[in-house]
């Protein structure tokens, strides 16, 4: 087969892949082109006011966005790769890039949730002549290798999902970092990050007692990689601490990393194998994996179920009376409920933008099953505050802990014994609650 024909100048569009590792877009656009530049776009409507009242996007997502963006910029200088940066609606500023650069083909990350689609949908019909290629590139196991012959066929239990994958499906290899450009690929440009206050959010200091300290970027991302698996070893002991909720060692926090693609599930699976060959393998080491394979599930049931992830009745059949009721929304954010468990949870994600997973699944329990509140205003809560956040997670455990998801047992959290069970001392209370 003929090798390609390079054509003269592509654009990557970096959305939730900020990394250079294992970024296969970047790749393939490097591979075929002559010359690549890179473009993010700070979309204004990530940062508008929801129906709710509140924003899409609050403050600590989006410093940790910001600094994932100045270090991706870095990182691809010293690669000769431009990157862009814009402060507007892609379909907008897209138009004049590629006017400005001749560019015929852009390359990004192939995103299926209603509002990525929409704005997908929007730059292509103001761009006609332009070639897109997308490229699933956020999966541990890859769509291709899954043994299922369409996503229809993907099961609505876990387990039967994951019995199948681990089964019959391979983790493909990571891509190793790209070769550096010649420094003909850089190009004139005036654009500039912008900070906090450009986005309309206020600046902040981190707070000291906040279990995610850490910084945006990939190098900050394999950092952590480095502490957690290689440093401490404490992947070897994940399974029994994994449900702290009190400090950075509990967990291996790479969840926001790899919310925004700053850091892939195959590096990660890849470095747990090396830690199994070379340290040990216990139940600690598949255990992440499993966790992964959780991330992996939920987008699997958002590619299946579409928007049907964002609807009143989930992807059940159930029609349940819910209730919405903005007083009972704000004791519940402003960690004034009746549960001083749930309050001290609330308070550490408005103070930090972070909550421990046994945390999240307690609040929204609590919210969905005591209070009975619409549990759409709760997922919209934790997508605006969550540094963490990712479409499919948040919705597929929110409608998973509301009772209109895949939890085939429709459980409901006892809000006191779990206080009593994960926090027997009340130390995390006493941090988070200023009456315990």
């Amino acid at each position: 087969m003929p090798e390609k024909q390079k054509q003269s100048t592509a654009l990557v569009w970096f959305t939730k892949d900020l990394r250079l590792r294992d970024n296969h877009s970047l790749l393939q656009t490097l591979a075929e082109n002559e010359r690549t530049v890179a473009a993010y776009c700070f979309d204004p409507r990530h940062f508008a006011e929801t129906k709710y009242g509140f924003k899409k996007t609050e403050k600590f997502r989006a410093k940790f966005l910001i600094e994932t963006v100045e270090n991706l910029r870095k990182n691809l200088q010293s690669y000769n790769i431009t990157l862009l940066v814009f402060h507007e609606k892609p379909e907008v500023i897209f138009s004049k890039i590629v006017k400005k650069y001749k560019i015929d083909t852009i390359y990004c990350q192939r995103e299926w949730t209603s509002e990525e689609v929409s704005v997908s949908q929007k730059i292509k019909a103001a761009l006609p002549d332009c070639n897109f290629i997308e490229t699933y590139d956020q999966f541990l196991f890859h769509p291709a290798e899954i043994p299922f012959s369409h996503f229809s066929e993907i099961p609505e239990v876990f387990t039967d999902f994951r019995k199948r994958v681990e089964a019959k499906a391979e983790v493909r290899k990571y891509a190793e970092y790209p070769k550096v450009q010649p420094e003909s690929n850089l190009v004139e440009h005036s654009t500039e990050i912008p900070g906090l206050t450009d986005l309309g959010l206020a600046d902040f200091e981190i707070d000291a007692r906040s279990a995610f300290p850490f910084q945006g970027g990939e190098e900050a991302a394999e950092e952590r990689l480095q502490h957690y698996f290689w440093k401490t070893q404490n992947l070897k002991n994940y399974k029994e601490t994994r449900n702290g909720m009190l400090g950075t060692e509990y967990s291996s926090k790479f969840s926001a990393w790899l919310a925004n693609g700053s850091i892939s599930p195959t590096f990660i699976y890849a470095e747990v194998k090396k830690f199994e060959r070379e340290v040990v393998a216990n139940q600690s080491t598949y255990w992440l994996i499993f966790e992964l394979l959780w991330r992996d599930y939920f987008k699997y049931i958002s590619l299946k179920h579409g928007s049907k992830i964002f609807q009143l009745n989930g992807i059940s059949k159930r029609n349940l009376d819910w209730k919405n009721e903005p007083e009972v929304f704000k004791k519940w954010t402003e960690g004034e409920t009746d549960e001083p468990f749930v309050n001290a949870n609330m308070n550490e994600i408005a103070a930090t933008g972070f909550m421990s997973n046994r945390g999240r699944q307690n609040v929204n329990s609590f919210w969905a099953k005591e209070l009975l509140q619409d549990w759409r205003i709760g997922a919209a809560y934790f997508e605006s505050m969550l540094i963490d956040y990712d479409v499919h997670s948040n919705w597929g455990n929110w409608m998973y802990n509301s009772g209109v998801g895949n939890d085939p047992r429709d459980r409901k959290f006892n809000i006191q014994k779990q206080a009593e069970r994960y926090d027997p001392g009340g130390e995390y209370q006493k941090t988070w609650l200023k009456d315990f």
